[in-house]
């Protein structure tokens, strides 16, 4: 399969303006990213994505591959499939990597691809959750799978709801998943998944995906045991910083 990897990158952020350019010892967090992902076994190229010049000025400077896009796009998808169609490439499958994860691992990323075999529409990742604090944060979206480890809802409730169990028993009687927000796209499936006007599901829950199940796309997952370390806030950074460069 030939895959391309995808890396968008905005500068405006409301609460973290220009963390794409932000020092993560001595390197930027866009640099740590492409970096990383670039390790990756099964990725055939890779590029960012961005809607600002400083961006595309810094990726060229370091060496990486880089396309500028508008500025209009509303998620991360839109801006993937204007630089699949920039490309002029022919692509099996694109991967969308959070331009926010500096750390991410290039195994995470090989997992993903590893699924991918003309027949997967979407795929994405989750991993089981052990933490009853994550279990129960609306902030951490949750996924339930079939037995064919595809997804059949993305909620930030916790789901399923175990009947007459006291909550703190949970975890105990039952396997919930944390998704992990990277997503694989067949080519002719993210041209599609573009032109869907926004859903009532995705509207309800703030989340995107719920747009492609609710239009009848299927999302396969990988169950991993990496974890996500987005940086969201300049006190996400510090957290990164110290557990990795620590």
């Amino acid at each position: 399969m030939k895959i391309l990897g995808i890396i968008p990158a905005r500068y405006a952020s409301v609460r973290f303006p220009a963390k794409a350019l932000a020092d993560i010892g001595g390197k930027s967090m866009i640099r740590r990213v492409y970096e990383q992902v670039s390790k990756a076994r099964l990725i055939s190229e890779l590029v960012v994505a961005t809607d600002d010049e400083r961006i595309e000025a810094h990726v060229k400077a370091f060496g990486g591959n880089v396309v500028m896009t508008s500025p209009e796009h509303k998620s991360g998808t839109d801006r993937c499939y204007e630089a699949l169609t920039l490309s002029g490439r022919a692509y099996d499958y694109v991967i969308n990597i959070q331009g926010d994860e500096p750390f991410i691992q290039p195994g995470q990323i090989d997992e993903l691809a590893s699924i991918l075999d003309g027949q997967v529409q979407l795929g994405t990742m989750v991993k089981p959750i052990e933490d009853q604090n994550v279990l129960f944060n609306e902030n951490v979206p949750k996924a339930i799978l079939n037995i064919h480890n595809d997804v059949v809802y993305f909620s930030r409730q916790t789901i399923p709801f175990l009947r007459g169990v006291p909550a703190d028993q949970w975890l105990s009687r039952h396997r919930y998943y944390k998704h992990i927000g990277i997503y694989a796209y067949r080519a002719d499936v993210l041209a599609a998944i573009t032109r869907l006007e926004v859903s009532p599901l995705e509207k309800a829950e703030a989340l995107e995906q719920l747009r492609w199940i609710e239009n009848g796309f299927t999302i396969r997952a990988v169950v991993t045991g990496y974890d996500s370390y987005g940086v969201d806030t300049p006190d996400d950074l510090e957290t990164v910083t110290r557990k990795f460069l620590s």
